[in-house]
């Protein structure tokens, strides 16, 4: 199972990244969990300096921008050992 994190306030670029997320989620029917981080101190509690931010089991795979979905597909495949 993976745990995902997506770190930000709420803004139009985090809503952007959920919903790309959810799309490849939905794609590779990968069993995960995903949370956001909207609380600040808890964004830079997890390490992300830039928000959006994207976190994979713990790992910071993306912040400051929205990735692709051929990214987010490459970094969760990669996370579940595909």
């Amino acid at each position: 199972m993976l745990d995902i994190k997506v770190a930000g306030p709420g803004c139009k670029n985090c809503q952007e990244v959920k919903i790309r997320l959810a799309k490849v989620l939905a794609e590779l029917k990968v069993e995960s969990t995903v949370r956001e981080l909207k609380e600040y101190q808890d964004i830079a509690g997890a390490g992300v300096m830039m928000t959006p931010g994207l976190i994979v089991n713990g790992k910071i795979v993306s912040q400051g921008k929205i990735p692709s979905e051929d990214l987010i597909k490459g970094w969760l495949q990669e996370a579940a050992g595909r």
